[in-house]
C-alpha cells in the first residue's frame, strides 16, 4: 500500500491541535537537529522540552536558539516520567512524542489528529518509522504492519498492543487519565504498562500507514544500560498485569531466551527486588486485554526487533 503524500497534505498550514514532547539527555547535537526540522514543520506544533539533567549545555543551548519551545529543566533525570513534566503544561487535544533523535514529516501531524477526530475511541496512532540516513524503513514496521491483533471493523489501521514513544500521537486525556508512564519502570520498554492500561479502560492502539516519523540513531546511548532496564521492566509489566499463567509462562520464555550474562541477572535481581511493591499494586488486565496480549506473543517471540541484546 502506497502512502499518501505528505507535503500535499501540509499544505494546509499551522494546525493547534497537537504539541510536541520531547525528553534528553545529553544530546544537544540531535536535539537541536531535530528541534530544526519541527520549527520547519507547516503546522507549526508547540513543542515542549523536558531536559533530564544534561551535563552537555542542552538547556542553554536550547533557550538561546529556541526561545519558542517550553524548556523544562528538572534539575534530575526523570527518565520517561519527564513526559508526565511535560504533559502537564500541554493545551492541546493530542500530544505527539518523539525523541531527540526524530522528527516528524511534514503533514504526519495533522494527519494523525485528523485520524483522532474522526475515530473517538482511539487514544493512539503510532507512525512508520524511516532510519536515516538511508530512508529504510525500521524492522518493528513490518511487525506494526502486520499486527496479528483482531480489530473491529471501524478500526481504520492495524491494531497494536502497545505503542512506541519515539513515534506516537496519544489523546492528552486519556494519557493523564491513565496516569501517564510509570515513575517506578524509568526508562525502557515503559510504553508496554501505559497501553495495558490504556487499553483495560477501553481504548484502541493503532498503526497508521499514512504516517512517518524519522529516526537518526544518537551514539550516545548505553546499550547495556537500556538492555537491564528493558528486562527488569518486561518483568515487572508482566508480573503487574498478567493473570498468573500467563505471566509464570511470559516470565520463564524470557529467562530462556535472554543471554546469560551479568547484565541480565543484575536485571533479574533488580525485579525480584521490587516484587514487594508489585504484588500490592498488582492489577490484572480484562480477560479481553489478556487476550489480545497472549495473541502477540507469538510475534513478540519471532521478533528479531525486541530482542534483549547490548
Amino acid at each position: 500500500m502506497a502512502a499518501p503524500d505528505p507535503f500535499a497534505r501540509a499544505a494546509s498550514g499551522p494546525d493547534e491541535r497537537v504539541s510536541v514532547v520531547i525528553i534528553t539527555r545529553d544530546r544537544r547535537t540531535e536535539l537541536l537537529r531535530t528541534l530544526e526540522r519541527l520549527a520547519a514543520l507547516p503546522e507549526r506544533p508547540p513543542v515542549l522540552v523536558t531536559d533530564n539533567d544534561s551535563g552537555d549545555g542542552t538547556a542553554e543551548a536550547v533557550a538561546r536558539l529556541h526561545p519558542e519551545v517550553r524548556l523544562l529543566t528538572p534539575g534530575e533525570n526523570l527518565g520517561a516520567v519527564g513526559r508526565n513534566l511535560a504533559i502537564r503544561h500541554v493545551t492541546t487535544p493530542y500530544v505527539a512524542f518523539c525523541d531527540d533523535d526524530t522528527w516528524w514529516e511534514p503533514g504526519s501531524l495533522p494527519a494523525a489528529a485528523d485520524l483522532l477526530d474522526a475515530h473517538p475511541s482511539v487514544a493512539g496512532v503510532t507512525a512508520r518509522i524511516l532510519v536515516e540516513p538511508s530512508g529504510e524503513e525500521d524492522p518493528i514496521v513490518q511487525e506494526l504492519r502486520h499486527s496479528p491483533l483482531p480489530r473491529p471493523g471501524w478500526l481504520p489501521g492495524p491494531a497494536l498492543g502497545s505503542f512506541l514513544a519515539a513515534a506516537t500521537v496519544l489523546r492528552t486525556d486519556a494519557f493523564r487519565a491513565a496516569g501517564g508512564f510509570s515513575p517506578r519502570l524509568w526508562l525502557g520498554g515503559e510504553e508496554e504498562l501505559l497501553a495495558a492500561d490504556l487499553m483495560a479502560a477501553g481504548w484502541w492502539l493503532m498503526f497508521d500507514e499514512s504516517l512517518t516519523i524519522h529516526h537518526a540513531p544518537s551514539g550516545a546511548r548505553d546499550a547495556t544500560r537500556r538492555r537491564a532496564d528493558g528486562i527488569r521492566n518486561t518483568l515487572w509489566f508482566t508480573w503487574l498485569r498478567r493473570p498468573l499463567l500467563p505471566a509464570l509462562r511470559r516470565t520463564a520464555h524470557l529467562l530462556r531466551t535472554t543471554p546469560h550474562d551479568r547484565t541480565t541477572a543484575v536485571a533479574v535481581a533488580r525485579a525480584a527486588a521490587g516484587l514487594p511493591w508489585v504484588l500490592r499494586e498488582r492489577r490484572p488486565v480484562p480477560r479481553e486485554v489478556e487476550l489480545r496480549l497472549h495473541t502477540l506473543e507469538e510475534a513478540q517471540r519471532r521478533s528479531t526487533a525486541r530482542q534483549y541484546v547490548g
